[in-house]
């Protein structure tokens, strides 16, 4: 290795005395001396590892070798291949191996360096993989363009972008490796939230849409993370500081009572539960809307969970009925209003807001919805026992793990392509890819 190195230096330090040797200072533009130096440094760094890779033969094992399907491959010479690097496109030279029977050819080689699956090398894809899960891919393109010198469109950007995504949604089913928890309490939110999708992914599907149709799918997201600290103002528990962490995806949480399985995503919940700790935390809460499936999946999986709903969201249905009766924006709606949600934090005031909507002429659903919550509208009650009460972390994730990304002007996704990013920026925001990626350096290598 110290050879190589002092052949870069020595390639190097020539072609840049004969940059400097040029003139180029005497111009002023160091922007230009930056530019040309880093080219050339790129160009000399290429050329040496690319001879040093293509005076290897030892790729070259045997005149027979089994192809990935067991069968007879034999030797047919030498193939050169040109992938895009983080050094620039450079071009390889490798054993090549030639099935008869599957009617195809490999190259050993190619699965030892990384680019077996693709024209792209492990480091540009690591690239491609964090700039398409923070941008859209055109602007991706045009940033791996401007910050790397690297000339790969939109729709290669998508293409790598998303089989990375499905290779991290994979991991994610597969390893579930538990990490540390010393916090008293943990929290589980649970949320929803659409995104844009393509008209063949809403076929037969109803939404709010004036036709009758759905523009959008449903991303479910479930955040965990403790809150041991109190805000010194309000003496209320705030979020720690990085305890959050995320899993989403367009999954159904339906299942029926015959099915021998969770559904996916229940199945999703449980295994970030597990990493996270849950099950070992002295206190545990899930906090959520008024809607159904959550409270289903806490009853069956999560029996011994305190279970709260999200209080902001318990406001503004107390509005909400507040403009049914008095009128939207009237003073009667708002002193109705504002004194309901006053009695929510007293202790046994939900009761008294259940006997006032009783009595108030609304509908039947907006009775039924403080009445199935009741329990877990004791809000008076949580906070004495120091608990959150808001489901602000994981509606705040909604907006910043998915929003941010898939939901921009003009996007239309495919579900599959839709979950690939969600799974790569989940990853980022856990900080969990660097894991992922050593896992997939380390399975290539065996």
């Amino acid at each position: 290795m110290k050879a190589f190195e002092d052949e870069v230096e020595t390639a190097l330090a020539t072609d840049i005395e004969a940059l400097v040797g040029k003139g180029v200072f005497g111009d002023g533009d160091f922007e230009a001396v930056e530019q040309a130096a880093r080219i050339a440094a790129l160009q000399a760094a290429n050329g040496l590892v690319a001879h040093h890779i293509n005076a290897d033969h030892s790729d070259m094992q045997g005149a027979r070798l089994a192809c990935d399907h067991g069968h007879d491959a034999r030797y047919a010479g030498r193939r050169s291949r040109t992938v895009t690097t983080v050094l620039g496109p450079m071009t390889l030279v490798r054993a090549w191996y030639h099935c008869r029977t599957c009617n195809a050819g490999f190259a050993p080689r190619d699965r030892d360096l990384g680019i077996d699956a693709g024209p792209l090398s492990p480091g540009v894809l690591r690239m491609v993989g964090y700039a398409a899960g923070e941008y859209s891919f055109a602007t991706s393109s045009k940033m791996i363009d401007v910050m790397a010198a690297l000339r790969i469109d939109a729709k290669t950007v998508e293409r790598h972008a998303e089989a990375l995504g499905r290779e991290v949604a994979e991991d994610e089913r597969n390893v579930v490796e538990p990490e540390p928890m010393d916090a008293r309490t943990l929290y589980v939110g649970l949320d929803g939230t659409g995104i844009p999708v393509r008209k063949s992914e809403t076929a037969g599907r109803k939404g709010k849409q004036a036709d009758g149709l759905a523009k959008t799918r449903e991303v479910k997201l479930a955040s965990v993370w403790s809150a041991e600290r109190c805000d010194p103002k309000t003496g209320r528990p705030v979020r720690d500081p990085g305890s959050a962490s995320h899993s989403a995806a367009i999954e159904s949480i339906a299942s029926r009572d015959t099915d021998p399985e969770s559904s996916q995503f229940a199945k999703r919940i449980l295994r970030e539960l597990k990493r996270r700790g849950f099950y070992r935390a002295e206190r545990r809460v899930i906090i959520g809307d008024g809607a159904a499936w959550i409270w289903n999946f806490a009853s069956e999986h999560l029996p011994g969970a305190i279970q709260i709903v999200d209080i902001f969201h318990v406001r503004q249905h107390l509005f909400d009925i507040a403009k049914a009766i008095y009128g939207p924006g009237t003073d009667m709606a708002t002193a109705w209003g504002t004194r309901m949600c006053d009695q929510l934090d007293r202790p046994g005031g939900v009761d008294i807001v259940i006997a006032e909507i009783e009595r108030s002429p609304v509908c039947n659903k907006a009775v039924a919805y403080f009445r199935n919550n009741c329990n877990r509208m004791r809000y008076a009650k949580f906070r004495k026992q120091g608990l959150c009460v808001s489901s602000g972390v994981v509606e705040g994730a909604c907006k910043s793990v998915i929003g941010k990304r898939l939901k921009q002007g003009g996007m239309h996704w495919t579900v599959q392509g839709a979950n690939a990013i969600i799974a790569l920026r989940c990853a980022f925001a856990n900080n969990r890819f660097d894991d992922f990626w050593e896992r997939r350096a380390a399975r290539r290598v065996a």
